[in-house]
């Protein structure tokens, strides 16, 4: 019997569009099965597409995976009644129910039915009852028999219009997992059917196209799969790319955006697609992030921009965020500001209404459009029980070189949406670099203020899509020890003189505390000896007080080693307290020069000057 991953998408002579599928195993064996089919009593063997239940046994698909987001699709699209189908082969009594939740999650029996022999049962469930929250899903129950459960199916009407999808994955020296993750695309037939192509932007040195995966999978794409090498342009420059080439020949037709280095599930292709075919105006889609060192965890339900405080990332109010997935579901419908690139479809009606990505290289260019889309009509949707697994924020050191990027483009990005609030920031980025500063973080100190004075150099340093910046950050930061991270075991320090000094509580009075620590550094009023701390005692207030630290990077693979510098701590002060004078003062003309340079920077012709592309292969054919 044909699997069911391999069958078309429309059940025998009808045309429904397949909103989702029953998928039983993860694409990984790190990937608990827990998220996709839960066993409360009895056996099961779970498998991709289907599922083979033993006698008395009783499983659900209440999970992250096997849930319908029922919410999420009456709140957003035309989407009314769906179907829900399933394929049962047995030679015993068979009974699955139709369950759904509210935004409280109380449950309700939808529907009941029953087989004794091979059927294929179906059911019509109303979205009528979901405005604010709640999900569909099946549970399963055999008695005196084994059962095998497979093409689980929730549909709806036509498919006549499903509209053409492009995938565009931007990558920079991760070629093993980028050769995979497009490995893990074409592993699904029916996914496969429905992409038109991929499109692969490579901007590093060592090549994706090297890798035998990639040689393997470009066989079984074929013409589907699109190569191209350019100069590295940051995330910004190549999802843009990708977004340049589909947009370029064509109209009507849905663009993902997926990070390279991701674990991918292809069912989220699926429903982020079919969900977009749904809406009533065009949206963007958004997949959620799932960790991908701790595989069930989620990192947030929904995201949003605090402009006021330039903050990205802000959990959007009620929703989910750092929870197991496996006792946790998302009942209530939360609704995103913007959803970052790691996964996320952008229709090309976005694209021609509101212009192509800004050339900001990384950090707040998925904000900076997802802001600029919402405020032209198009809105976007981080929809639930769709997902892909990226690697846990928290395990990447905060004193990093993209620390310039995230502090200029925040400053571009609230000129471009909102009159800043200089007061207000410039005591934020004060306090902040005082705080670098006492906690012996003169690099971070550093690329903090670099990328507050190259905001107020103007649009101009724009021009190259940010190539000059990052190769200038990074070579700033070699000038200041403390951004180097050593082995734990070889670290330049004499290993056995270290005495680990654990942090006490969180002082309540911090400004105070600041002060004092401030005073304390520059007078040198400080513990003597090497001291070690660990990553979760690192905060500034307990480094501030010792004079040589060897503290543990976020990432945990080695140590960073910090020492007070007085000469360097009173020259960061005295240029931070200058910058600021300057924010405050010349603000107001620079937020004009930006918005008077934004139509420019997010041009085709712009896009194309940077790609060092022909000028007719700038507009749409």
């Amino acid at each position: 019997m044909q699997s069911a991953a391999a069958e078309p998408l429309a059940r025998g002579g009808g045309d429904s569009l397949v909103l989702q599928r029953g998928v039983f195993l993860g694409p990984s064996t790190r990937v608990s099965p827990d998220l996709y089919i839960a066993v409360e009593k009895g056996s099961a063997d779970r498998r991709r597409h289907e599922v083979a239940l033993g006698k008395n046994t009783v499983a659900h698909t209440n999970t992250y995976f096997g849930r319908f987001a029922a919410s999420y699709w009456q709140r957003w699209t035309t989407v009314d009644e769906v179907s829900v189908s399933a394929r049962v082969r047995t030679t015993g009594r068979v009974r699955i129910r139709l369950l759904a939740s509210d935004i409280a999650g109380h449950r309700r029996i939808v529907a009941v039915r029953e087989t004794r022999s091979d059927a294929v049962l179906v059911v019509e469930a109303p979205l009528d009852k979901f405005v604010d929250g709640g999900a569909l899903w099946l549970e399963f129950e055999t008695f005196d028999e084994p059962a095998v459960v497979d093409d689980v199916r929730f549909t709806h009407g036509a498919s006549s219009s499903r509209r053409p999808v492009a995938i565009a994955i931007c990558t920079f020296n991760r070629a093993d997992d980028c050769a995979q993750t497009i490995a893990a695309l074409a592993s699904d037939d029916v996914v496969l059917s429905l992409v038109d192509s991929v499109y692969v932007v490579d901007q590093g040195t060592d090549l994706v196209r090297d890798r035998s995966e990639f040689t393997e999978t470009e066989r079984r794409m074929g013409d589907k799969l699109v190569y191209l090498q350019q100069p590295n342009l940051g995330g910004a420059g190549g999802f843009t790319r990708g977004l340049y080439e589909v947009t370029a020949s064509r109209s009507g037709v849905d663009v993902i955006l997926m990070d390279d280095d991701i674990l991918c599930e292809p069912e989220t292709v699926l429903r982020l697609s079919a969900f977009a075919n749904r809406t009533v105006e065009p949206t963007l889609v958004g997949a959620q992030m799932l960790f991908l060192l701790n595989p069930d965890y989620l990192n947030v339900g929904a995201e949003e921009v605090d402009f006021l405080h330039l903050q990205h990332g802000r959990l959007v109010p009620k929703a989910l965020s750092n929870k197991s997935m496996l006792k946790k579901n998302q009942e209530r419908r939360v609704d995103a500001g913007y959803n970052a690139w790691w996964t996320c479809l952008i229709p090309s009606e976005v694209v021609d209404a509101v212009g192509l990505p800004l050339p900001i290289f990384f950090q707040w260019d998925d904000v900076e459009f997802g802001v600029r889309a919402g405020r032209a009509g198009f809105p976007t949707v981080t929809l639930a029980n769709a997902a892909v697994w990226h690697a846990d924020f928290y395990w990447k050191d905060f004193d990093d070189w993209a620390r310039y990027f995230s502090t200029r483009n925040s400053l571009v990005v609230g000129s471009l949406h909102t009159d800043l609030d200089t007061t207000v920031l410039s005591r934020m980025f004060l306090r902040h670099i005082a705080e670098y500063v006492v906690g012996m973080q003169y690099g971070l100190a550093h690329t903090t203020l670099k990328g507050i004075e190259d905001w107020l150099s103007g649009p101009e340093h724009l021009a190259d899509g940010g190539m000059a910046a990052m190769a200038r950050i990074r070579a700033d930061r070699k000038d200041y020890p403390e951004t180097v991270m050593h082995p734990a075991a070889t670290a330049p320090v004499p290993s056995a003189e270290i005495r680990v000094h654990r942090a006490g509580g969180e002082p309540s009075a911090m400004r105070l505390v600041l002060a004092k620590r401030l005073v304390d550094q520059f007078l040198g009023r400080t513990i003597g000896g090497l001291v070690g701390v660990t990553r979760e005692d690192a905060h500034w207030w307990h480094v501030a007080k010792f004079e040589h630290v060897v503290v543990t990077d976020a990432s945990q693979g080695g140590v960073r080693i910090r020492r007070r510098d007085k000469a360097r701590a009173v020259g960061l002060m005295v240029r931070a307290v200058k910058v600021m004078r300057r924010l405050r003062r010349e603000a107001p003309a620079l937020q004009e020069q930006y918005r008077a340079a934004g139509a420019d920077l997010i041009a085709r012709e712009n896009w194309a000057r940077l790609y060092g592309l022909d000028a007719r292969e700038v507009t749409r054919a």
